[in-house]
């Protein structure tokens, strides 16, 4: 498939909400997949091309918490391991699910990450403010890792919440340093997951640099917005972008 203009016109700005989201109230894939999707985008290239803007945007995030010391390198080594095996299934897994029956997948597991994305009372900030390393850590790291790691390979939305909700309900990690870990088992997987892709000619790198470029202008704007002023206007779009994806793949079966 070529990307028209009408293509890029679509996808840019929408990629750009979807950084805001990220960057405000978590789950920016609930916005960019649905929208490469509604572009016209077979649910192969859609899923692979959305893996290229969304690694470049969660590197960016990575770095950050690196140089504001908040990752546990020594915790995070044996994740990054599981992560790799994991996401590396899930894409290779991806690509080899029928289109029509990765449309039925989507189906089913978007209102599923919807939920535990949108749903706030799932996270936990009563944990501890570090990231130790520790039996228990390094067992919740891993073992989240692999499992969603295969997820986020197969098809993404939601992977960095269902991390962080892993980290503060069974590591017993406050937000921040969950939110660090998460970060670099996500950039992880996001990386693996892109690298199978692109060895397979599945992301269309024309569109997927320049909703690149969007989803992390979007990010640098959102992190300058505040929280709740923010969510409130970035959550009702999610709902919308959600619908419109639901009524395109329901249309097409």
């Amino acid at each position: 498939m070529t990307p028209t203009l009408n293509t890029f016109l679509l996808v840019c700005p929408f990629l750009f909400l979807a950084g805001l989201v990220d960057s405000i109230a978590g789950g920016g894939g609930l916005v960019s997949l649905p929208i490469y999707l509604i572009a016209g985008l077979p649910p192969h290239n859609a899923v692979a091309t959305n893996k290229m803007s969304s690694t470049l945007g969660t590197t960016l995030s990575t770095v950050r918490f690196f140089k504001n010391g908040l990752v546990n390198l020594k915790a995070s080594i044996p994740a990054v391991i599981a992560a790799v095996c994991g996401s590396s299934i899930g894409a290779h897994v991806s690509m080899a699910i029928n289109e029509d029956v990765l449309r039925h997948i989507m189906i089913i597991v978007l209102p599923v990450a919807a939920f535990f994305v949108l749903n706030k009372k799932l996270f936990n900030d009563k944990g501890s403010q570090t990231a130790e390393f520790s039996r228990r850590t390094v067992i919740v790291s891993c073992t989240a890792a692999f499992l969603i790691g295969m997820y986020d390979g197969l098809y993404g939305p939601g992977t960095g919440t269902f991390l962080i909700i892993a980290f503060t309900v069974f590591a017993k990690m406050g937000i921040r340093p969950a939110n660090a870990q998460a970060k670099v088992i996500n950039m992880t997987t996001n990386w693996t997951a892109l690298v199978i892709f692109l060895m397979n000619g599945k992301v269309l790198l024309g569109l997927g640099l320049a909703a690149a470029a969007c989803n992390m202008a979007g990010n640098f704007v959102g992190s300058g917005l505040v929280m709740k002023k923010g969510a409130a206007v970035v959550r009702p779009m999610m709902v919308v972008v959600i619908i419109l994806l639901f009524i395109k793949l329901v249309m097409n079966n």
